[in-house]
């Protein structure tokens, strides 16, 4: 028997006390469908994604596509795929008054019957760019829609082209061009086209062979898409190691293990201002919800108890590293929290701290230059949690395995979900969250 472990009886559609600000348990709510004719081919799916970075490694916005569930021979309907992404991502990150997602950029593949789809409306159009071929573009019955687009503040952006197109009304609707992997003469001729009266056409590589490839691009300030599967990249020299501060805050980790008198570890705190101001603007973010102004450790602690400080610190020990890439520290965060989420009604509630850290963890050797077992060597965590970081087993395994899929975009996150006993739609929900919600962190901790 198959149970859904996500859904509550008398569920609406308003939204969840933790989107009002309200502090709650990490909730994932789903509508109760009334019954629809069966779907086309590949309209159930997973939501997967690429970043857009610029040149200092800032993610600047997403690339979002969709990867059909299930097996079978038969190709997916292309038009059901870009319909059923738009309709998730409308509910999940449209908050009414615009983009959950603040400034940050949205790139969705879409066909000429998306165009035309009721679910594109319900989009911000300011904070989305919809991608096409030239073929798609140069259709007569749809200059009439991309131009009403276009007003509306939808962006276009002209992919797999060797030019800009020369038609004159068509140039007024492209907002971006596909570089591929940023080859300098298709970059220099697609700026030299230009003219200087047409509206600034901004350039993405939507192919990176390599980091030194990324290189290139920053250097001729062209934004690279980057896959979730995609290596990350390499350590800068000297940096492998841990820093002063990433030390204080092991020394503190460890002192909460211990359990050890809040004024101790006040005490211990106290010793890097900077790190104090960093915790508590983490404590009193938005994010966080705590309902008041929270002006010390010692009142996080009474607030909050000992376990969510420890879930802050371990964040905070994994965006330490100076020398590492803001996009890497955002993928953390975002990791930490969609396994929470998934974890979320399946195990205790006290075991949601133990699954953030999973997500966070799993990813902090990249972050801090060092190899798991250091890290481990000096902040002790619990087996289950090494268990599941180290060699993918253990209660937590399935629930990180899950995620790194859907990061990947592989076939797996199907099966892995199956698995669990979730639908395709509570994974969506689970990881649409978590991109909002390590967007709100990110801004407290990285500035992005």
């Amino acid at each position: 028997m198959r149970f859904d472990f996500f859904r509550r009886q008398g569920t609406t559609s308003e939204p969840v006390a933790a989107e009002r600000g309200e502090r709650t348990e990490p909730m994932i709510e789903t509508r109760v469908p009334a019954y629809q004719p069966p779907e086309p081919r590949g309209a159930n799916g997973f939501v997967t994604y690429a970043l857009q970075l610029d040149a200092q490694k800032r993610v600047r916005g997403y690339r979002l596509a969709w990867r059909a569930a299930g097996g079978g021979h038969e190709a997916p309907d292309a038009s059901a795929q870009s319909r059923a992404l738009l309709s998730c991502v409308s509910r999940h990150l449209n908050s009414g008054k615009g983009s959950r997602l603040g400034r940050l950029v949205l790139f969705l593949d879409v066909t000429v019957d998306t165009l035309f789809q009721s679910e594109l409306q319900a989009l911000p159009p300011e904070s989305v760019v919809l991608c096409m071929g030239l073929d798609d573009l140069m259709d007569a019955d749809t200059r009439s829609m991309l131009l009403f687009l276009r007003e509306q503040g939808f962006g276009f952006m002209l992919c797999n082209a060797e030019a800009l197109p020369h038609d004159p009304a068509l140039l007024e609707v492209i907002t971006h061009f596909d570089v591929g992997s940023g080859d300098s003469d298709l970059v220099a001729s697609v700026r030299n086209d230009r003219l200087p009266e047409q509206p600034r056409v901004q350039l993405i590589a939507t192919r990176m062979n390599g980091w030194d490839n990324f290189d290139a691009c920053a250097a001729r300030h062209v934004d690279v898409f980057v896959d979730g599967d995609h290596p990350p990249p390499p350590v800068e020299k000297g940096a492998a190691m841990l820093q002063p501060e990433s030390m204080l805050i092991v020394r503190l980790m460890q002192m909460i293990q211990r359990n050890e008198d809040v004024r101790s570890i006040e005490s211990a705190l106290k010793r890097d201002a900077a790190l104090t101001y960093r915790l508590l603007r983490h404590i009193n973010s938005p994010a966080i919800g705590a309902g008041v102004e929270i002006t010390s450790l010692r009142h996080a602690v009474a607030m909050l108890g000992y376990s969510p400080l420890y879930r802050w610190l371990s964040l905070l020990l994994a965006t330490s590293n100076k020398t590492s890439s803001p996009f890497m520290m955002k993928k953390a965060i975002m990791r930490g929290r969609f396994v929470e989420l998934m974890g979320h009604g399946m195990l205790p509630s006290s075991e949601a701290d133990n699954l953030f850290v999973v997500g966070m963890f799993s990813l902090v050797d990249q972050l801090l230059g060092i190899s798991m077992q250091e890290v481990f060597a000096k902040v002790q965590l619990a087996e289950s949690v090494q268990q599941a970081i180290l060699h993918r087993e253990g209660v937590y395994a399935p629930f990180l395995a899950l995620v790194e899929a859907c990061e990947t975009g592989t076939d797996q996150a199907g099966r892995f979900a199956e698995a669990l006993f979730v639908s395709a739609e509570q994974v969506n929900a689970a990881h649409l969250s978590a991109m909002v919600w390590s967007h709100e962190v990110s801004a407290v901790e990285i500035g992005d």
